[in-house]
């Protein structure tokens, strides 16, 4: 039987500025909240008050994958639930994986650049002013696709065993990779 690989991503209502520095992720609040589940091949949409379904299917995930979802994404749902996201929840964070690899913390959006032929379409910053003009859809269509450029990432991974991404400088650069599949 596959596994339930759930792909994930949230945005915040407010930024570190906005909640006295990145050490009180808690404080920032979800917008937004996205998921993708292999098992049920369904994005979901979860809303600030339906955050309590949205840790429930992290929690019964086989494993969660996301980019910096275990420092970031994990912190500011603790400011949700007693729980110990990062130790209680199996996860692969792209980000910290390619960081431990190759020493190096490239945006997704330039993996997805280099590997996939396509960028991200706005940025975080992008969603806190959505949220304080209350264009929820606009968030969750960022998020959404967030979470679609994840998966890809992920399955490029694992179908080349190596992801493509851009430095600094604008070189194109290969970091291999072992991510395991749902299948």
């Amino acid at each position: 039987m596959p596994k339930d690989f759930v792909y994930f991503d949230l945005e915040t209502q407010r930024s570190a500025g906005d909640v006295g520095g990145w050490d009180k992720k808690c404080d920032m609040g979800m917008s937004v909240g996205v998921t993708y589940s292999t098992a049920s091949g369904d994005y979901r949409i979860f809303g600030e008050r339906d955050v309590d379904a949205l840790i429930d299917q992290l929690r019964r995930a086989d494993l969660v994958i996301g980019y910096n979802h275990i420092n970031f994404d994990y912190q500011v749902l603790m400011g949700y639930t007693c729980l110990d996201l990062p130790s209680q929840v199996a996860s692969l964070d792209l980000c910290s994986y390619l960081d431990e690899a190759i020493n190096h913390r490239p945006k997704l959006d330039k993996i997805a650049e280099a590997s996939l032929g396509c960028g991200k379409t706005a940025e975080g910053l992008q969603a806190i002013k959505w949220w304080r003009e209350g264009k929820i859809m606009e968030i969750a269509r960022y998020c959404c696709f967030d979470v679609k450029v994840t998966k890809l990432v992920h399955e490029y991974g694992v179908a080349h065993s190596l992801v493509k991404f851009f430095d600094s400088a604008g070189h194109e650069k290969v970091a291999p990779v072992v991510w395991p599949t749902a299948d």
